[in-house]
Parts: structure tokens; C-alpha cells; sequence
């Protein structure tokens, strides 16, 4: 019976690795940095899958707590980065109406002469 929970465990774990290298191109080729982001989640998220199940495959416990810790810098890497693409529409949003109000007065002007 070890034989085929190993086996399973195993099978998982090589699982993961093949979906994170799809996510990785995902990431790589995705068209908006928001997909971007979502990929490198999807990877994170499936690390930590990959180091529970080697915990259970190994019989290591403390692997538990470094996928804790993994999942919980995963978190805030996307919340940094989610921070970074919110504060990145800010700032393009007020560049947008500064250039808009700045034809506004072009033509104001013209049309004053």
C-alpha cells in the first residue's frame, strides 16, 4: 500500500511541476501584466501544493512550515505587486487629464485670439 501512495505522491508532485512550467509560459506570453501576475500566483500557489505533498512523501514535518512561509511571502509579493499596477493607472490616469487640460487651453487660446 506505501508502494502506491508513493507512487501517487510522486505522480502529483510531477503533475505540478509540468502545470507550473505552463503557467510560467502563461506568465511569460501573457499580453496584459495583470495576467502576469495571476500566473506567477497560480505558480506560487502550486509550489506550495509541490511542498506539502513532499512532506507527506518524505515524512518531513518541517516542510509544512516552510510552505507556510513560502505561501505567505507569495501573498504579499502579489499584493505588492497588485499595489505597483493600481499606483501605475493612477499615475497614467492623471498624466492622461493633465494632457487633456492642457489642449483644453491650446484651444481656449486659440480661439480667444
Amino acid at each position: 500500500m506505501t508502494d502506491v501512495k508513493n507512487a501517487a505522491l510522486t505522480a502529483a508532485v510531477v503533475l505540478l511541476a509540468v502545470l507550473m512550467l505552463a503557467t510560467l509560459v502563461r506568465a511569460v506570453l501573457g499580453p496584459r501584466f495583470t495576467d502576469r501576475i495571476v500566473a506567477v500566483n497560480m505558480i506560487n500557489t502550486m509550489a506550495v501544493a509541490g511542498i506539502a505533498i513532499l512532506s507527506v512523501r518524505l515524512g518531513e514535518a518541517f516542510l509544512v512550515d516552510v510552505a507556510l512561509v513560502y505561501a505567505l511571502l507569495s501573498f504579499l509579493t502579489v499584493t505588492v505587486m497588485a499595489r505597483m499596477v493600481l499606483i501605475r493607472h493612477w499615475r497614467k490616469e492623471k498624466c492622461a487629464k493633465a494632457a487633456l487640460e492642457e489642449l483644453e487651453e491650446k484651444e481656449a487660446a486659440e480661439h480667444g485670439e
